[in-house]
């Protein structure tokens, strides 16, 4: 088992805890920030920022919101991965390095293969794809050429195509517009798959109206592929705990959600923020913030020891492979258990807040 450290000098894990919950409490407003975790460490994460009144941020918030904030404010239209497998006969993929997000993606979706409901071919269109990314064993993708900075653009041109209405395009490019523009309506179950790190809310919102405009005339629906770091799963858990997504502060005694207030690094960078709590435990993601000042309690896999230098670093587990953990299961779209793929005696996420929390004075109120 590893030894926490201080500032790169080992100490006990006693007396880490003890160190971790002066630091904490000393604070005038805590930041609780990564919350990289599964479902358990996430509710420990969230409740210890209400009884500390501080704020919390998720690493991949800015990737959630991207899609939240179209829920919100337009509506969208979402499937399982599973209904996509065994329904879809277009696929719709929006973006560069689909697969980097979600490695199982391709072979999730069963792109080879037809569906089962007519038995024909099942046609593949990838708007974006990163250079050669779309050359898949099997499976022959249909491609429109696109920079990460012409795609909202390509997506509103496609989009008005569909409506036909013109677009300031050569004529060749507008033909082979129209061309894919037949191909999505002619879909009998269509799906598009877009990973929200890659793009923003606009462009997002842009997409859910194209999928809105298909629907007039055939069945057409969306596969987001959530954020990294548990992102989806910690989601959830905020929104059932508070009301709210991440970026959710307690100061004045109750939940007050705002994404520019509460956003991790602008909280660190403004001096708002006077202690930071960094829960990183699926890959060990450094904090974003450049501020090297400030007092921090990171909790993260062993794997990133080396780089922890400053601050308290209390090595966790990894969810799911070092002990049990119920996550979002991008797969199935639903919380699922995962059992311990590689079981050690390292702390969960939850269970070293837990022990931090037990350090606390009496004069914290609960």
């Amino acid at each position: 088992m590893s030894n926490a450290t201080l500032d790169g000098k080992s100490i006990s894990s006693e007396d880490a805890y003890k160190y971790a919950a002066e630091v904490l409490q000393a604070a005038q407003f805590p930041l609780v920030a990564g919350l990289g975790a599964d479902i358990a460490g996430a509710r420990a994460a969230i409740l210890l920022a209400e009884r500390l009144r501080g704020a919390f941020d998720h690493l991949a918030s800015r990737d959630a919101l991207a899609d939240l904030e179209v829920v919100r404010s337009a509506g969208i239209f979402v499937t399982t991965p599973n209904e996509a497998r065994v329904r879809s006969d277009v696929v719709l993929l929006i973006g560069p390095g689909l697969s980097s997000y979600w490695p199982a993606i391709f072979d999730r979706l069963a792109l080879d293969k037809a569906p089962v409901h007519g038995g024909e071919t099942r046609r593949v269109l990838w708007i974006g794809p990163k250079r050669n990314e779309a050359k898949l064993e099997g499976i022959d993708i249909e491609t429109i050429a696109a920079s990460p900075e012409d795609l909202p653009g390509v997506i509103g041109a496609l989009r008005a195509r569909v409506g036909g209405r013109p677009v300031a395009l050569s004529a060749a490019a507008t033909k082979k517009l129209d061309a894919h523009a037949e191909t999505l309506k002619a879909a009998r179950f269509g799906v598009a798959v877009w990973a929200a790190a890659g793009l923003d809310t606009l462009t997002v919102e842009m997409l859910q109206g194209l999928v809105t405009e298909l629907n007039a005339t055939t069945r057409f629906t969306g596969v987001p592929i959530g954020g990294r770091a548990g992102a989806s799963g910690v989601l959830q858990a905020s929104a059932w705990m508070t009301g709210f997504p991440p970026r959710t502060g307690f100061g004045r005694g109750y939940p007050e959600h705002d994404t520019w207030r509460f956003e991790a690094g602008r909280l660190v960078e403004s001096y708002e923020a006077d202690a930071a709590l960094w829960i990183s435990a699926y890959d060990g993601e450094p904090p974003p913030w450049s501020r090297n000042d400030i007092p921090l309690v990171t909790l993260a896999p062993p794997s990133a020891q080396a780089q922890a230098t400053r601050g308290l670093f209390i090595p966790v587990g990894r969810p799911g492979e070092a002990y049990d953990a119920v996550e979002f299961a991008q797969e199935t779209s639903s919380l699922v258990l995962r059992r311990a793929s590689a079981p050690t005696q390292l702390p969960s996420v939850a269970d070293a807040i837990a022990a931090i929390s037990a350090k606390f004075s009496e004069d914290l109120p609960c």
